[in-house]
């Protein structure tokens, strides 16, 4: 089912949570919605789920307006950070739920249902707990069960809201890559919220990075890793340094100095972007120095924390360095970045 997000506004006591946002998600698609507390991720998953109405704007399943139906209406899969399973039922009970409350016309066979059951059960790869309580499971137990109940109903769209966010980083990793295997399976439209920006590259087709009720950026995972089009993505995902610099005569100036890279670009002022991986420490030319203040160990690598004294203020850069390269408290390091991306000033 494809889902279209057109012009939504919303509004809480005239807040704008959600600013003209548009969206379209194709159909099958597996989408990430990236950003930090506040930027709007959960309010926009609440609008296409129906528990909450726009201020204006539309969202479409299909071809069909479905701004102003129920949720019910809508035949939604939803996932909540906390399970939300009924504590009362087995498991196999709860899955059940959804397909048991449907009006005489339209509900199975209780045969059917057993067997729609089972066959759930097997796919979440927990074959044999049908008759145990949400008690007796594992978080990432139950939060299986609950993945299972959402998509009994055969919703048109599965939408998950921090699905593993109340689980340890170990249960939350293996359940992302089973995540990935059952969307490739089931071919559910979903749509899911994290501010896990490992968790959105890893498991989404596009992310949609969002910042103050607005998306900055949709893309793959490449796409907002590699190619972020502004500074909040560029800052937000994955980390990163930035420094003042100053473009003049096609090359990139710090502090005055060029710095060996250039822009083709007119001159004028800036935001020099680069990551800690896309460095080369350098012994002789132009290059940037910077004190070390702390160093790391990370994995294979080493982290080197370095403060640059810029107009009075000092401006802190991490870089990445080989483990043998010798690294003193309040030794100076030269650098240059290999990789980076430079956001000019507008006025």
């Amino acid at each position: 089912m494809e889902v279209t997000v057109s012009g939504i506004v919303k509004q809480f006591d005239r807040f704008p949570a959600l600013n003209d946002v548009s969206l379209k998600i194709n159909s099958g698609e597996l989408i990430a919605l990236l950003g930090p507390s506040g930027s709007g991720k959960t309010t926009l998953l609440r609008l296409i789920a129906g528990l909450e109405q726009p201020t204006s704007g539309r969202i479409l399943f299909g071809d069909e307006d479905a701004s102003e139906k129920s949720v019910q209406e809508r035949n939604i899969g939803f996932v909540f950070q906390h399970y939300a399973l009924f504590r009362h039922m087995t498991v196999a009970e709860n899955i059940a739920f959804g397909l048991k409350v449907r009006p005489s016309g339209s509900r199975p066979s209780k045969a059917e249902i057993r067997k729609k059951v089972s066959d759930l059960l097997d796919m979440v790869h927990l074959p044999g707990l049908e008759k145990r309580y949400p008690s007796q499971l594992s978080g990432g137990q139950r939060q299986r069960v609950a993945l299972a109940r959402a998509v009994a109903i055969e919703p048109k769209v599965l939408l998950l809201d921090e699905p593993f966010g109340a689980l340890d980083a170990k249960v939350r990793k293996e359940l992302r890559r089973w995540l990935r295997e059952f969307h490739d399976r089931t071919g559910h439209t979903t749509v899911f919220v994290t501010h896990d920006q490992e968790e959105a590259l890893e498991l989404a087709d596009r992310v949609v990075v969002m910042s103050q009720g607005k998306i900055e950026q949709v893309g793959t995972a490449d796409d907002v890793y590699d190619r972020p089009n502004s500074p909040f993505v560029f800052s937000f995902i994955g980390e990163s340094s930035h420094l003042p610099v100053t473009i003049k005569g096609g090359q990139i100036l710090f502090q005055g100095e060029p710095l060996g890279i250039s822009d083709s670009g007119p001159d004028g002022e800036g935001v020099l972007f680069f990551r800690p991986q896309d460095v080369h420490e350098v012994t002789d030319g132009q290059a940037l120095t910077g004190k070390v203040t702390a160093t790391r160990r990370l994995a294979g690598t080493r982290i080197a924390e370095l403060d640059i004294s810029a107009d009075g203020e000092a401006h802190h850069i991490e870089i990445e360095v080989p483990l043998e390269t010798q690294v003193q408290i309040g030794g100076e390091l030269r650098f240059r970045p290999a990789a980076w991306k430079l956001f000019r000033n507008t006025k």
